[in-house]
């Protein structure tokens, strides 16, 4: 089978010393004396050079998800937290940290919850970030890339200590956990990063690059320059979403797309070093493909929203609007693990009429306790975390299908 054509200019390899700062593990480890590591091009200058086929893709993707912002960006706030909450999961989940929505919903509350929950509300905070600094400076920062980086690591406390900062040491994917004997992907050495940077933020904020070309390629060169010690892979894909807000593909949501990603796992990685090896085409189609599909599921999700408000209504025998329990409803489709203190910032009125439209809405079938919250109780709505589940497999099934 004949080799695809480069696309794109291939990375470098260049043999560099090396040297363990900390003698442990395997003699072989120990004994390694020289590393290969991996240059990116610059791609400040650089042109993709798209086919009709890819250039129909892209076209139609961002068109869609343009659209989806327009029609329910503004008006439904519910729709952009429960993204934001399945990109974050998702997003996560491709680095293996996983958590019960319960126990991440407890995390972004901040009443406690294990390490893989924080690690999940963190990832939502550092997506967050990203994307409001995209929006306001109109551009790709590198301040905006180290708080993003700071948030999610800060409470991590094995990491807390490099939350924010770029390395300042060699490091590489895969292999051994003492060398980079046998690794999958060595970055380029800690003294070039500064302008590897640098040149990346110059590329990202050109307007003449099709928006989900320029995402692709932003995503693929910042996982290939891998500038910090941890948290590459994360602080990456908040990079897609940056870009595709400063390039007003959207205005207001945040689509799931580490969702679609997640389905194909090897594939994204394959696509990824497909980049090294000069075939950009791999990623940019499998990024388009997984807006697509969650473009296509979130349509879906904001006609679900409305008709789970409107059974609630009728569950509690009707609300007025202005009173606690008729904005306590609102309040859930967005926030739909609570407890008190947040419904009481939220909601207003007094403790007693807050605490009787939770009842209402306990009664109503509307919340639930959360289990294991007997010190700090936290209550769920059930249906809205059912729809951010059921997203999320929707879109890797559309994922899966638009692949085979």
């Amino acid at each position: 089978m004949a080799e695809p054509t480069v696309d794109w200019e291939p990375h470098r390899s260049e043999v560099r010393p090396w040297r363990q700062r900390i003698r442990r593990g395997p003699r072989a480890d120990r004994q390694l004396r020289e590393v290969t590591v991996s240059l990116p091009p610059m791609i400040r200058d650089l042109d993709y050079p798209l086919d009709r086929t890819l250039s129909a893709m892209t076209t139609a993707t961002a068109g869609g998800l343009s659209h989806l912002d327009l029609v329910h960006g503004r008006t439904l706030e519910a729709l952009n937290h429960l993204q934001l909450r399945t990109e974050s999961v998702d997003s996560s989940k491709i680095e293996n940290v996983d958590a019960s929505l319960a126990d991440y919903g407890r995390a972004l509350l901040g009443v406690g919850a294990n390490a893989s929950a924080t690690s999940m509300a963190s990832a939502t905070a550092a997506l967050t970030r990203m994307v409001e600094d995209a929006e306001r400076t109109r551009s790709i920062r590198r301040e905006a890339i180290s708080r993003a980086h700071h948030d999610l690591f800060r409470r991590n406390p094995d990491e807390s200590h490099r939350a924010g900062h770029f390395r300042s040491t060699q490091n590489w994917v895969g292999g051994s956990d003492w060398s980079p004997r046998d690794a999958l992907h060595v970055p380029p050495p800690p003294e070039t990063v500064s302008a590897y940077l640098d040149d990346l933020f110059a590329f990202a904020d050109r307007l003449d690059v099709p928006p989900v070309v320029q995402a692709a390629v932003v995503h693929a060169q910042f996982e290939s320059i891998h500038p910090f010690i941890d948290g590459n892979g994360r602080i990456g894909r908040t990079l897609i979403h940056a870009v595709l807000r400063r390039r007003r593909v959207t205005r207001h949501l945040t689509v799931p797309i580490a969702s679609g990603l997640v389905t194909h796992r090897d594939s994204y990685f394959d696509a990824l070093n497909d980049y090294r090896a000069g075939h950009a085409r791999s990623i940019i189609a499998l990024l388009s493909a997984a807006i697509g599909s969650a473009t296509t599921e979130s349509w879906r999700t904001a006609t679900t929203l409305g008709e789970i408000r409107s059974r609630w209504h009728d569950a509690v025998g009707g609300t007025r609007p202005g009173t606690p329990l008729h904005r306590l409803l609102d309040l859930l489709t967005e926030e739909p693990i609570v407890n008190v203190e947040l419904v009481a910032r939220h909601v207003g009125g007094t403790t007693e009429e807050v605490e009787a439209a939770m009842a209402t809405a306990v009664a109503a079938g509307v919340l639930d306790r959360a289990p294991r919250s007997r010190r700090a109780p936290v209550w769920l709505a059930s249906d809205i975390l059912a729809e951010v589940h059921d997203l999320s497999q929707r879109i890797r099934a559309a994922t899966h299908r638009h692949r085979d």
